[in-house]
């Protein structure tokens, strides 16, 4: 077995589910978590209550710390990639915090067998994302597992008035997306035939992207509400930000930006393992009666190093698009924010 492993290895042949997918059932956690008593301390800005895509710690009235964490099993093949993706996966909570990457350490399970040259690529492309980022990784911890798992603890400052939380989504606001969806369609197609070298490479890029770019064209505008999109698929997310805002979020599914290829596998049924329990989850908060099969499975499609879904005034929302269209960066409005509750999809 060693020998094989070391000739030739496919990593996402060592895990059982990959990315973002792998995330554990939000339905299951919101269970969990609500037996748990959130640490309470005045200098703790953003905690369990309610939970938000990282903590924040005050340090005075200039500083503030995000902390975050995010790993998973392997999304693809490729070591670089790998590497990449998880990093980018974990700086973006910084990012959809509204800060800036200061510190990462590595957290790593990997088989003994698995050749020390693809962990130190791995580690090497992390390496250069944080530094991409504006931080250092600075060590980490490595245990053994038959499952490869990579990714990072994050570290990140944030001025304590300019956090971006995701319970601030305020009637009359419009809605953006800074990434196209699909990269779980894709990925799922991959692995079993239904899509090429080339729709692979497309999500792959989209996957390495950082948030950072986007995240500085949002600063001098600031956004009322930010999450990114990961594990629980558009809905999934989207339903969290209007349930903790006490807004209702209302998507235009014809605007859903999808990436080169992602609707066409959804026409063939492809769906991730991460799919139904994403519906779990949010279908009984989100209304979509009319929407085609495609787009409803394209937003409950469980994303891996997602763009963010932005909340901001809509009268902003002209000189946002044009802003992002300067600098040659993705923005799609797909929607906007009521009053009342759910997400209702048209």
């Amino acid at each position: 077995m060693a020998e094989e492993i070391q000739t030739h290895v496919k990593l996402t042949d060592l895990a059982s589910c990959g990315g973002c997918a792998a995330k554990y059932s939000a339905g299951r956690l919101e269970e969990l978590l609500a037996g748990f008593l959130p640490a309470s301390a005045e200098n703790l800005l953003v905690g369990l209550a309610p939970a938000d895509d990282a903590a924040v710690y005050r340090l005075d009235d200039e500083r503030a710390l995000i902390f975050t964490l995010d790993f998973f099993p392997p999304v693809v093949d490729d070591p670089g990639d790998y590497g990449t993706i998880a990093a980018t996966n974990a700086l973006n909570d910084v990012f959809a915090m509204g800060g800036t990457p200061l510190l990462a350490l590595s957290i790593a399970a990997f088989p003994e067998e698995l050749p020390v040259e693809i962990l130190a690529e791995i580690f090497a492309a992390a390496d250069a994302q944080v530094r991409a980022a504006g931080g250092l990784l600075a060590g980490g911890h490595t245990i053994r597992d038959a499952e490869p798992k990579y990714g990072l603890a994050v570290i990140g400052t944030v001025h304590p008035d300019g956090i971006w939380p995701k319970n601030g989504a305020r009637p009359g606001d419009a809605l953006f997306l800074t990434k196209p969806l699909g990269t779980g369609l894709i990925m799922t197609g991959y692995t079993k035939g239904f899509a090429g070298t080339q729709q692979l490479q497309r999500a792959v890029q989209w996957m390495r992207t950082l948030n950072d770019g986007a995240a500085d064209v949002l600063r001098p505008f600031g956004p009322n509400a930010v999450t990114d999109v990961t594990g629980f698929g558009l809905f999934g997310h989207a339903h969290e930000m209007a349930d903790r805002s006490g807004v209702r979020i209302e998507l235009e599914s014809e605007r859903f930006p999808a990436i080169d290829g992602a609707l066409d596998l959804a026409r063939k049924g492809i769906r991730t393992s991460g799919d139904p329990r994403n519906r779990d989850f949010a279908s009984a908060h989100v209304s979509t009666n009319g929407v085609p099969d495609t787009l409803d499975a394209l937003a409950y499609d469980p994303q891996t190093a997602g763009g963010l879904l932005v909340s901001l005034p809509a009268e902003k929302g002209p000189a946002l698009e044009a802003e992002f269209e300067r600098r040659k960066l993705f923005l799609r409005r797909v929607g906007r924010v009521e009053e009342g509750s759910g997400v209702v999809v048209t």
